[in-house]
């Protein structure tokens, strides 16, 4: 079964930028869907953005704000964070499923998982 492991987490302040990796272990690109969720102390583990061969997925709180990327050559998968805010402060975790021609958004479909990263963004 594929690995992942998350990278790129820390503190910034509001209105900040950053990028969380995600490097899986064996080739991801038309082997798996892929996306990042988050949680946040108290709350439900949320999705923040999915890729597959459908394209894209965003949740509302982030678009036009994130961008979700990966590097085939690398197994690696990207979230770049723009315009970050106190409320995007959270664990971010990646996620993998192997029905790469779907497009899947929630958590409970996802049976692979990284460790996760903390992402702390102060006002």
């Amino acid at each position: 079964q594929v690995q992942l492991v998350e990278s790129g987490g820390g503190s910034v302040q509001a209105g900040g930028s950053l990028r969380l990796s995600c490097a899986a272990s064996e080739y991801t690109y038309s082997r798996y869907c892929m996306a990042w969720f988050r949680q946040a102390p108290g709350k439900e583990r949320e999705g923040v953005a999915s890729i597959g061969s459908d394209g894209t997925s965003y949740a509302d709180s982030v678009q036009g704000r994130f961008t979700i990327s990966q590097d085939n050559a690398k197994n690696t998968l990207y979230l770049q964070m723009n315009s970050l805010k106190p409320e995007d402060t959270a664990m971010y975790y990646c996620a993998a499923d192997r029905r790469w021609w779907l497009l899947l958004t929630n958590r409970n479909e996802y049976n692979y998982w990284g460790q996760g990263t903390q992402v702390t963004v102060s006002s």
